[in-house]
């Protein structure tokens, strides 16, 4: 079907008829654009106009769709013609109207579960949720547009995208997790115990430790090798004061204020505020937080604090030999030998270097255990 050529014999039939464009649009109940676009080739008329366009033209529905008047003897061949023509018209027409909705539908999909990660919360399900179901549309735009594949070539592209299409969901969710520290948004199984939360889903398990406090921490178990047992669970800020990320600030001596203050400052204690000083002299430190010792005392917390920090300290500084903790209302001390010598395997933390494995198991796993606490600050606290 040659659109440039019949839409020139509209033209010429118009013109014969002495019809603008404007009348002719008047009679048929369009407008004098869709007029224009018919002459110019640019596209046809609904079906449904054929009939009274010829009316008004004064020929044949097979003279139109031939692009000129037919003689008697050519008239029934070239009928045939224009029927397989027009069918195969109104297939590409109803495939490229398939393809367009099924292209809305993708984009639109993609877009529901993009605002749904965006806009709710990763502990809500109302995030997955709404993410699957854009999946669900998306997977309908990729059907449409897979209508003319055999039926196990349109099945297997179907499920391979609605998989791979889960898939970057899932990877979008965990660099979430990594990146954000949070929990994720899909899983099967979401289990509250004592001191947080655990979301476990088909690759990796989520820890929510201390949630809605400020020493919330975040612990991704790719492995899923953590029970609530073995999981390290610590009073503060894992991901913060945790030995992997404070042994950066190791250093042989003290005095380096950049070095010693950001080491305080990622150590339990540093989120009520606190100012330091160096003893340059007698090699010490002494800090200075702005809250009172026994208002911030609930569960042993102030021991817990005053021990943790001061293991981390003498075993990241070398050469610190006493430690001094002022508060409003109480001074704590605590002298490297006092560590050495009263903390328990405090020399298979730290020998020459630190043994990240000993600090967990001898330091960070028995920070909750109060007994413990209790025994080793009565010995090392002056």
């Amino acid at each position: 079907m040659n659109q440039e050529k019949i839409g020139k014999f509209i033209a010429k039939c118009r013109k014969e008829k002495k019809l603008t464009q404007s009348d002719l649009a008047e009679k048929l109940g369009v407008t004098d654009k869709s007029i224009g676009n018919w002459e110019n080739g640019r596209n046809m008329p609904d079906l449904s106009l054929f009939k009274p366009l010829c009316d008004e033209l004064g020929i044949s529905i097979n003279d139109l769709l031939s692009g000129e008047r037919i003689s008697e003897d050519k008239y029934q061949e070239k009928f045939e013609e224009n029927i397989v023509n027009t069918i195969d018209y109104s297939t590409k027409k109803i495939n490229l109207s398939s393809n367009l909705v099924g292209v809305v539908l993708i984009v639109a999909g993609v877009l529901i579960s993009l605002t749904a990660m965006s806009i709710f919360a990763s502990d809500s399900s109302w995030g997955s949720i709404y993410a699957v179901f854009g999946a669900i549309i998306s997977l309908i735009g990729v059907c449409k547009l897979t209508r003319k594949f055999k039926y196990t070539k349109r099945l297997l592209i179907c499920l391979s995208y609605f998989v791979l299409y889960n898939l970057v969901l899932f990877t979008i969710d965990y660099m979430s997790v990594v990146s954000l520290k949070q929990l994720p948004r899909f899983c099967y199984v979401k289990e509250y115990f004592e001191n947080g939360v655990v979301c476990k889903n088909t690759f990796y398990n989520v820890y929510r430790i201390n949630p809605d406090t400020p020493n919330e921490y975040v612990i991704i178990d790719t492995k899923k090798e953590y029970k609530e047992d073995t999981l390290p669970i610590v009073p503060f800020n894992r991901n913060k004061a945790g030995i992997d990320n404070i042994i950066k600030c190791a250093s042989k001596y003290v005095g380096d204020n950049s070095n010693d203050s950001y080491l305080i400052s990622l150590l339990p204690l540093s989120e009520y505020g606190y100012v330091f000083e160096i003893d340059p002299k007698n090699l010490g430190l002494t800090i200075d937080y702005h809250i009172t010792d026994w208002y911030i005392n609930e569960n042993y917390y102030l021991e817990k604090s005053i021990v943790y920090n001061s293991v981390s300290i003498f075993a990241l500084i070398d050469n610190v030999e006493y430690i001094k903790y002022n508060f409003s209302g109480k001074s704590y001390t605590v002298t490297r030998d006092k560590i050495e010598n009263n903390f328990p395997n405090y020399k298979d933390i730290k020998d020459k270097t630190i043994n990240k494995d000993n600090f967990n198991k001898y330091l960070e796993s028995k920070i909750n255990d109060t007994s413990f606490i209790d025994s080793v600050f009565k010995n090392i606290v002056a």
